[in-house]
């Protein structure tokens, strides 16, 4: 009988960098391929670019100009904040766009009394929007001074593999709330775009094994043009004409109003709505709305670095990345953006769904947000694909980032009961906590801790509102207490395979995939 092999006992071995991506970091497709994978970036970040002004500037006084403005400006911030992440930053390819979680504090301060004194629209939505640049320019400092000052360096030297499962994964499955609930909006167009995308990326390459590469690498664009021109069939037979007006506004491609109201061309330019204003409460709300999106961007962070085939990130490297975003939120807060940033989670979806986790295709996407920006009615054109269709795309990538928190389980013991109790424990409170959260400010219109300070009442809000967050807080503070002391918490955690990469030198690849260009380590070294 022949002596069983290494592998009959291990047939999975573990992994630092992810097999069968296609181009990895530093690697780039043709650039015929590389442009259209870009555009595919662009296109699946509009969702979020869009989403968050159609909730914001009707409570601000805004209407349709106001709110094509708005997304330019978010649109041209997002260009240049990706771009500087991916040359200075992090170095990967995420892309920078606008955050979810700076919502609950915005929506507060458009919602203030002191603004109730502005009779005329438009005079309100541009007061309001001062007050979100004051706040928002304090904020962004917070971030500079946590990342560029290595505190987010000191805190990420705490995250393991065990800790990082819950949190990465929450941070793709926290976002459900923006999946099949949006879709379900419009059934009609967001389920046969869900269909189409699953089958076209996932089983017609099994199918067409000699073109596997093409299906999986442009399933997005294609799915979205044939459901978007559904739609636009759809709206022009008058098949929504007596419908309600929620699944007018859901279904059909003209309800935004955008491609009337957006210019032909126009520059965004810093206080263009004039200079900020400064509260103190809005800032300590807005602040804690950046502490969040920091968060929530250093486990895309981690996912997009799993994707792209590059090495597990080292926190000199995260707490770099998080100081160049805290920078987008700055340069936002000029430009009146209205909402910070944070690093995109449906992107880094992408990554994995297409297998090219290339630099070179993010900077070039990042391209098409500063074209679109200025070109206006271009711009809005795209942006007139129903918001359904975009929640369909984000079912399938943010499932990609979910599985690629539960991928980091390799690194773990999970014939551990500890490890079972604190992956279990976190991942669970992780969603049960905002549930709660979210379910009582829906039944009440406030939330749980409800005092007289309406900011403090926002930070206790956007901190347990963010799955991430609470699945962070209770895997790191298990992770370090539990059992500490114990022999065999260290591998059963997955410290060794990681403690390599704690150091920014300790690996030679860790230099290869996040050294900063044109020799710029001599001057800002890793932290």
């Amino acid at each position: 009988m022949a002596a069983p092999k290494a592998d009959d006992f291990q047939p999975h071995p573990v992994k630092d960098q992810l097999p069968g991506v296609d181009f990895c970091l530093t690697s780039s497709p043709p650039w015929p391929e590389a442009i259209i994978m870009g555009f595919q970036h662009y296109l699946v970040m509009l969702g979020t670019t869009v989403l968050i002004p159609t909730l914001l500037v009707p409570l601000m006084g805004g209407g349709n100009v106001e709110k094509a403005e708005m997304i330019n400006t978010l649109l041209f911030v997002s260009g240049i904040s990706t771009l500087y992440q991916c040359w200075f930053g992090s170095r990967l390819p995420v892309v920078i766009g606008p955050s979810y979680t700076y919502i609950i504090p915005a929506i507060s301060i458009a919602l203030s009394k002191r603004y109730d004194i502005y009779i005329y629209p438009h005079e309100r939505f541009e007061h309001t929007l001062r007050g979100m640049q004051g706040a928002l320019l304090t904020a962004s400092l917070f971030q500079v001074i946590f990342g560029f000052l290595g505190f987010c360096r000191i805190f990420a030297r705490f995250l393991c593999p065990l800790s990082a499962v819950p949190f990465v994964t929450l941070v793709g499955l926290g976002l459900y709330a923006n999946g099949f609930p949006q879709l379900a909006r419009c059934i009609e167009i967001g389920l046969p775009e869900l269909i189409l995308l699953v089958i076209i990326s996932q089983h017609v390459p099994h199918f067409m094994k000699s073109r596997r590469a093409i299906f999986e690498r442009y399933a997005v664009l294609v799915s979205v043009m044939i459901v978007w021109a559904f739609a636009a069939v759809l709206t022009v037979s008058g098949a929504y004409d007596r419908r309600s007006p929620n699944t007018q506004f859901s279904c059909r491609v003209d309800r935004t109003g955008l491609l009337r109201a957006a210019p032909w061309i126009k520059f965004p330019y810093p206080f263009q709505y004039g200079g900020p204003t400064f509260n103190a409460g809005d800032a300590f709300a807005v602040m804690a709305a950046a502490l969040v999106a920091l968060i929530e961007s250093m486990a895309t962070f981690i996912a997009a670095s799993r994707f792209a085939s590059a090495t597990p990130v080292p926190p000199s490297v995260l707490s770099r990345g998080v100081g160049w975003l805290g920078l987008s939120t700055f340069i936002g807060s000029f430009f009146g953006t209205g909402v910070g940033y944070t690093a995109l989670v449906e992107n880094a979806g992408l990554l994995g769904l297409t297998r090219i986790g290339s630099r070179r295709v993010v900077e070039i996407s990042a391209c098409f947000m500063l074209f679109f920006s200025v070109l206006g009615k271009f711009g809005a054109i795209l942006a007139s694909i129903p918001l359904p269709i975009f929640a369909a795309v984000y079912c399938v990538l943010y499932a990609y980032v979910a599985a690629a928190g539960l991928g980091l389980l390799q690194f773990c013991n999970l014939n551990s009961f500890r490890t079972k109790f604190i992956l279990g424990f976190s991942l669970f409170m992780g969603l049960s906590v905002p549930q709660y959260f979210n379910q009582y400010f829906f039944y009440s219109g406030y939330g749980p801790v409800h005092t007289r300070s309406i900011a403090f009442n926002s930070i206790v809000q956007v901190i347990f509102t963010s799955a991430a967050t609470v699945a962070l807080i209770v895997a790191l503070f298990l992770e370090r207490t539990h059992s500490i002391g114990h022999g065999p918490v260290r591998r059963d955690s997955g410290r060794h395979w990681w403690a390599k990469f704690y150091t920014f030198e300790a690996d030679v690849r860790s230099e290869e995939f996040y050294s900063l260009p044109y020799n710029l380590n001599r001057f800002f070294p890793s932290f």
